[in-house]
């Protein structure tokens, strides 16, 4: 377990920012943002040009989320957006639906958020004082003292420590990550959930920030290269060899059978077999890249947080480069019902684009 906050220096502006607001460095300064946890999100005149750390669909909605609890809807491939009721206001960094109905959202303070009606309202399943206790529960039924004591030390610190991304394979069996090595499933929609530490590979309990399904197996990408797989569905994840020593922010899991993990400094890194071997694709960049998509039409789309869009129509062996229409700052991109491109980011919401014009220079 790692005790002290100096990765976050490494990590360009725009992780730094997804990770530092909801982190306290003492007890008393995490016990003085739990009132958070219990108070609902204000609604904003300016919600839109807030901070936004992800985006997904829900059927034909588009959902953004970020800082402060803010969720965004719009019914209309993002022309227009509303702010749905949320009951805790704490920054939001993932968000995935399973349908176009039940859907998670997850952040700062160990927040999990359950929709049943395509993102309108929101009840808190789960916070970080309970994944502590949960941890700690766990831990105490095994006999592995780092364990242990990396659990007290959750209880301890109190409920800092954010969950950073998210996978529901349907609207009852799924998994959260995050921060020192957090993960947590369930198998009945939210309703309970289980500590999962002790059945994952990952002795330092580095940051977890990604995890995604590649058919039947499951994929986690993380602090320092870390690279996990699972072949039993989820029940152990052992670490893989990896390519790369820096941290991966993201996966892609293409409807070919390819996995791309991708994170700092342009780095991106294809697999054809399923994590057993990698090869680094050239992205063309420096900065981090902070978000992957694979179209309608099957071309794979990574963003960095600088703004720069990058399509390749050939597996990543070749990469157009075109910029988001601001120029603004890349967290999350997703492609509306009408086809056009959306990305959300440390401004807000981005204008959106015609991805077809985009092939073109």
């Amino acid at each position: 377990m790692i005790g002290n906050f100096s990765f976050t220096r490494a990590l360009p502006l725009l992780f730094t920012a997804l990770l530092l607001p909801g982190w306290a460095t003492a007890q008393s300064a995490a016990v003085a943002q739990i009132p958070l946890l219990d108070q609902p999100a204000l609604h904003s005149a300016k919600a839109q040009r807030s901070v936004l750390l992800a985006l997904t669909r829900a059927g034909e909605r588009l959902v953004a989320v970020g800082e402060r609890g803010i969720i965004l809807l719009s019914d209309d491939s993002g022309a227009s957006w509303r702010q749905a009721q949320v009951p805790a206001s704490v920054s939001l960094t993932s968000v995935q639906f399973a349908d176009a109905e039940q859907g998670w959202a997850v952040g700062h303070l160990g927040v999990v958020l359950h929709s049943a009606d395509g993102g309108e309202t929101w009840n808190k399943q789960l916070d970080g004082v309970q994944a502590a206790q949960l941890a700690l529960q766990s831990a105490q039924q095994g006999d592995d003292a780092k364990l242990l004591k990396a659990a007290e030390w959750l209880v301890a610190d109190g409920p800092d420590k954010p969950f950073l991304d998210l996978y529901f394979s349907d609207i009852r069996h799924g998994y959260i990550v995050g921060a020192y090595g957090l993960i947590l499933r369930t198998s009945d929609g939210g309703a309970s959930w289980q500590a999962w530490m002790h059945q994952v590979d990952n002795p330092e309990g580095l940051n977890l920030y990604a995890i995604r399904a590649l058919g039947d197996q499951l994929f986690i990408a993380g602090e320092r290269g870390l690279l996990l797989r699972s072949t039993d569905g989820g029940q152990s994840f052992q670490t893989l060899e990896s390519p790369y020593e820096g941290s991966f922010f993201g996966l892609l899991a293409s409807r070919s059978g390819g996995l791309l993990a991708y994170g700092l400094r342009g780095n991106a890194w294809w697999s054809s077999d399923r994590g057993d071997s990698w090869r680094q694709l050239d992205t063309g960049v420096e900065s981090a890249l902070a978000a992957g998509l694979e179209l309608n039409d099957g071309r794979l789309l990574l963003a960095s947080q600088s703004g720069e869009l990058l399509l390749s129509g050939d597996g990543g062996a070749h990469f157009d480069h075109r910029r988001t229409r601001e120029g603004a700052t890349v967290a999350a991109v997703e492609q509306a019902a009408d086809g056009s491109l959306t990305s959300v980011g440390l401004g807000g919401l981005s204008a959106r684009q015609d991805i077809q014009a985009m092939a073109r220079p």
